[in-house]
């Protein structure tokens, strides 16, 4: 491929969102506080490179709760969990660590209120998506799952009760906006949050990769055929009018993309890490470089689960217990959560 592109723009924000990072590295506590194996509802992230490492690291990722061994030590997705699921897991394992994203969290808090004021509730999301599950589990007798492709049209009919509309934080905007105009014409009381479910991240990301289409031949995503935001990335390349394509990675990319394309767009899911994203543009290997194309700054920052605090906290305790008090100032686990980040977290996986 080298010598076919001009030069690669970056997209900035890409990759690891706030929830994803605090996801990984709670599970990377885990890994460091108990032997292995340690136990995982469900892929903690949508992304295959980042399941792997954490396989490599004695980390079983699970399916169904009945395969867990009772007393082992147990995390829930970043992903969310459903209620029975969440009970299940408490009364199985030892340690229960629940990495749920906090904006997911937000959503199934709607959910609850919201049915038990009495509303019907439309979620938009994909059938199947292990936020989409979790979240309509909440309130199962109150939701109807709307597929944003379908839209309204096959909507059962229902009169008396109020109507809410909420989302999938991974979806496209087109797709919530397009649903968002159909209902509000159909239910002219409908509630909606002030602010739309889609988390920052997606928004941000969705906004990056739009920037990098008006300007870019061709756009890859780096990311997994089952992430959400990875897929909306793509569509919201090509509906801004430029031919884009998921990658895993390098390995991924057909030269025959590359045909014409000078210009090549490069951003990532919010589950991607970045050493892909890298091995990516040195595989394109732009004659004219690499420029960044900026939309906005992330801060986010989500600290470790409760769980997780207190477990660590717990545990420095007993440490500082047998070796004297901490010293005033002295940043203790959890103080130093910030200082490091996923990408890092990975790097210092055990392996075998």
């Amino acid at each position: 491929m080298a010598g076919m592109v001009e030069q690669v723009l970056l997209a900035e924000p890409r990759g690891f969102c706030a929830g994803v990072e605090m996801a990984i590295k709670a599970l990377t506590w885990m890994t460091r506080v108990f032997p292995a194996p340690i136990y995982c509802y469900h892929q903690i992230v949508h992304n295959s490179a980042v399941v792997a490492a954490f396989e490599a690291a004695g980390v079983v990722f699970v399916d169904d709760l009945a395969a867990v061994p009772p007393g082992a030590p147990l995390m829930l997705s970043a992903h969310g969990s459903a209620p029975e699921v969440a009970g299940a897991a408490s009364s199985r394992g030892a340690v229960v660590v629940d990495a749920v994203c906090p904006l997911v969290t937000k959503v199934h808090h709607e959910v609850r209120r919201l049915a038990g004021a009495g509303y019907r509730i439309l979620y938009v999301g994909h059938e199947g998506h292990d936020e989409a599950v979790g979240t309509i589990a909440e309130a199962p007798d109150a939701v109807t799952l709307i597929d944003p492709e379908a839209g309204l049209a096959s909507l059962p009919s229902s009169a008396g009760a109020p109507v809410a509309l909420l989302a999938q934080t991974t979806l496209g905007h087109h797709e919530w906006e397009g649903v968002l105009a159909e209902a509000r014409a159909q239910f002219p009381d409908l509630w909606t949050a002030r602010r739309s479910d889609l988390c920052y991240a997606t928004t941000n990301r969705q906004a990056a990769v739009e920037a990098l289409a008006q300007r870019a031949d061709l756009v890859l995503v780096v990311g997994s055929a089952n992430s959400s935001n990875t897929r909306a990335l793509v569509r919201v390349a090509r509906a801004a009018g430029a031919p884009a394509h998921r990658v895993e990675g390098p390995e991924s990319i057909d030269r025959a993309w590359l045909a014409g394309a000078g210009v090549v767009g490069v951003t990532a899911g919010a589950s991607a890490p970045d050493g892909a994203v890298r091995a990516v543009v040195a595989a394109l290997a732009p004659r004219r470089g690499v420029q960044v194309v900026q939309v906005t700054t992330e801060e986010e920052y989500f600290p470790p689960p409760p769980q997780l605090r207190a477990l660590l906290l717990a545990l420095q305790a007993a440490v500082e217990g047998g070796y004297g008090a901490r010293r005033p100032g002295r940043a203790g686990l959890i103080e130093d959560d910030r200082s490091w980040s996923a990408a890092r977290a990975l790097e210092v996986l055990p392996t075998g």
